[in-house]
C-alpha cells in the first residue's frame, strides 16, 4: 500500500505574490495594461477640455512664443485651482510650497531641528485628495439613486405588438442622460401605438430632469383626444415652458402606428432622421417635419404619413449613435451607420439592434462616451 505524500505548505512569497495579484486584480477590475492605458488617456483628453475651455487662449497667443508654454501652464493651473473650494486652494497653495521647500532647519537654544516638510506636503495632497474623492462618493450615490428613478420611467421591455417586432435601448454618456424612448397603446385610439424617441439638449442631471417632465408631458398629452399634431403642438407647450428660452430644446420623432394597415404617422422635431429600410432593399428617410420642441411655444406643428409594409424595417436612434467618436477625434457618422443596416438588412429587431451597439463600440474603442446612445427598432413581420 502507497505512503499518501504530504503537500508541502505554500511557501511565503507565494502568499505574498497571490495577495499582490489578488490586489492588482481589484485595482483594474481585470483591465488589461492597454485598455487602462486607452481609458487613461481617454480621460486626461476629457480633463483637459473641461479646463482649457475656461482659458483665454486669444491672450496667451499675443505674449512672447517663448512664453506660451508657461502661460499656458499657468492658466490651467488657475483654472484648476479656482475648481476647488476658497479652503482647499490655500491647502493646495501651502502643499505646493511644502514640496518645493523639502527640507527646513529650525534653530533655537542652541539646537537645530532639520524638518521634513517634503512629508507634510505629501501628507496634505493626499488629505485634499481625500477630501475631493469623499464628495465625488456622496455625488455618486445621489446620481445612482437618480439613475434607479429614471430606469424606472423608462420601459424594460418592448410591448408586445401582433404582426410586429420592437427593440430599444439606451446609454447614457454620465450617470443619468437627457435621451428617452417609449412605446404604448394610444387609449383614445384604441389598437394604435405610439412610439417615441426625443433627445433633450445637453447631458447628465439638467437634460435628465428635463426628460422626466417631457415624459410625464407626453403621457398625459397622449390620454386626450387629438390627433398627432395636436399631441406635438402640446408637448412643444409644455416643453417651451421649461426650456430656459429655448436653450434646452428637445429634438423628438414621435409616431402613431396603426399595427393592422401599417400606416404610420408621424412628427420629427428637429429630430436625426430616421432610416425606413424596405423590404426591396430600398431606403428612405423620414426628415424633420419642424423644429425641436422648446424653441417656440406657437410653432406649428403637421405630421406626416407612411407606410409599413411586411419586411420592411424602422430605425430611430439619437445623434449620440453617428456622433460617437474614436480616441482620433473621428466620428462614427452616417454612412457607416448606414452600411451595419444595409449589410444586416433582413435581421430581426433585437439582433440588429445589438448588432448597431457592438459596430458603434468597436469603432469607438477606449475613447469616453460623449454624449448619450439610444436606438430603437420596429419591425413589420
Amino acid at each position: 500500500m502507497a505512503t499518501p505524500t504530504a503537500t508541502a505548505p505554500p511557501r511565503r512569497g507565494h502568499k505574498l505574490g497571490m495577495r499582490l495579484k489578488d490586489f492588482w486584480h481589484q485595482v483594474t477590475e481585470g483591465a488589461e495594461l492597454s485598455q487602462l492605458w486607452g481609458q487613461f488617456k481617454s480621460e486626461a483628453r476629457s480633463s483637459y477640455g473641461l479646463y482649457s475651455r475656461e482659458v483665454d487662449w486669444e491672450q496667451i497667443r499675443t505674449g512672447p512664443r517663448w512664453k506660451r508654454p508657461f502661460r499656458t501652464g499657468w492658466a490651467l493651473f488657475k483654472v484648476f485651482l479656482m475648481k476647488l473650494s476658497p479652503a482647499r486652494r490655500v491647502l493646495l497653495l501651502l502643499a505646493i510650497a511644502l514640496l518645493l521647500w523639502p527640507r527646513t532647519t529650525v534653530a533655537g537654544q542652541g539646537t537645530v531641528i532639520s524638518v521634513d516638510t517634503g512629508t507634510i506636503g505629501v501628507l496634505l495632497v493626499f488629505l485634499l485628495l481625500a477630501l475631493e474623492l469623499a464628495d465625488r462618493v456622496t455625488m455618486k450615490r445621489d446620481l445612482e439613486i437618480a439613475r434607479d428613478i429614471q430606469s424606472r420611467l423608462l420601459p424594460n421591455e418592448p410591448p408586445k405588438i401582433p404582426g410586429w417586432q420592437l427593440a430599444f435601448r439606451t446609454r447614457a454618456a454620465n450617470t443619468v442622460g437627457g435621451d428617452y424612448y417609449d412605446s404604448f397603446p394610444r387609449a383614445v385610439a384604441p389598437g394604435s401605438m405610439l412610439v417615441a424617441v426625443a433627445d433633450v439638449a445637453g447631458k447628465s442631471v439638467p437634460a435628465a430632469l428635463l426628460m422626466a417632465t417631457f415624459q410625464a408631458s407626453l403621457e398625459a398629452l397622449a390620454a386626450l383626444p387629438g390627433t398627432l399634431a395636436d399631441l406635438a403642438r402640446g408637448l412643444n407647450r409644455y416643453t417651451s415652458a421649461h426650456s430656459l428660452d429655448g436653450l434646452r430644446f428637445t429634438t423628438a420623432f414621435v409616431a402613431e402606428i396603426e399595427p393592422s394597415t401599417g400606416q404610420l404617422d408621424y412628427v420629427n422635431a428637429g429630430h436625426n432622421a430616421p432610416f425606413l429600410m424596405r423590404a426591396s432593399g430600398d431606403i428612405e428617410r423620414l426628415e424633420a417635419t419642424a423644429v425641436p420642441f422648446g424653441i417656440s411655444p406657437s410653432t406649428e406643428y403637421d405630421y406626416k404619413s407612411v407606410p409599413i409594409g411586411p419586411g420592411d424595417t424602422l430605425i430611430v436612434f439619437s445623434d449620440g449613435v453617428v456622433e460617437a467618436v474614436n480616441d482620433r477625434e473621428e466620428e462614427y457618422g452616417e454612412h457607416r451607420f448606414r452600411d451595419v443596416l444595409v449589410r444586416l438588412r433582413g435581421t430581426d429587431a433585437q439582433n440588429l439592434l445589438e448588432a448597431v451597439f457592438f459596430d458603434v463600440d468597436r469603432y469607438v474603442g477606449h475613447a469616453r462616451q460623449h454624449d448619450d446612445i439610444t436606438c430603437l427598432v420596429l419591425r413589420r413581420e
